[in-house]
């Protein structure tokens, strides 16, 4: 994986979006903005990437995305539940149709046994239908947020075509 993939699976999810008459939304946390700086990489993106969420805390979770608290503490914040939550939350906000969500443990410090350094979850919501999934990255914390928005990028042109 290299940044040329990134521009290119970047590139090819605007002339998807921009050919469904879709527009996208973003709501980070691990990544901090990572993937709405991927797409707004690409000329033209503002026909089909609306705005972006960065939500790092969990205050900002909950004010900004309406994750509640008590789903926060229940389940962490890298979690299915949050996740989904997030991108839901992020595209009702919005009014977007698609959106993606990401949380996760980038390193080097925060991992626990349960969920160790580069355990990531990651949430697509595309036309009201949101699907989540866990993913374990190896590297350091680079290239741990790399591969998360490399994975959000893919998922995201997965589900729209």
């Amino acid at each position: 994986m290299e940044e040329g993939n990134i521009q290119v699976l970047a590139t090819d999810l605007g002339e998807q979006l921009k050919s469904q008459g879709l527009w996208l939304v973003t709501a980070e946390s691990c990544t901090a903005g990572l993937i709405a700086g991927a797409v707004t990489d690409v000329a033209g993106s503002s026909a089909w990437f609306e705005r972006g969420f960065v939500t790092y805390s969990n205050r900002a979770k909950h004010e900004m995305l309406d994750v509640p608290y008590s789903v926060l503490d229940e389940y962490g914040a890298v979690s299915e539940e949050v996740v989904r939550l997030m991108s839901r939350h992020a595209c009702d906000r919005s009014g977007c149709s698609v959106g993606v969500s990401v949380s996760g443990i980038a390193g080097p410090e925060g991992g626990s046994h349960e969920k160790p350094v580069g355990t990531v979850w990651l949430s697509w919501s595309v036309n009201g239908d949101v699907t989540a999934e866990q993913y374990m990255f190896k590297g350091d914390r680079e290239k741990i947020r790399f591969r998360a928005v490399h994975a959000a990028l893919t998922g995201l042109l997965t589900r729209l075509n």
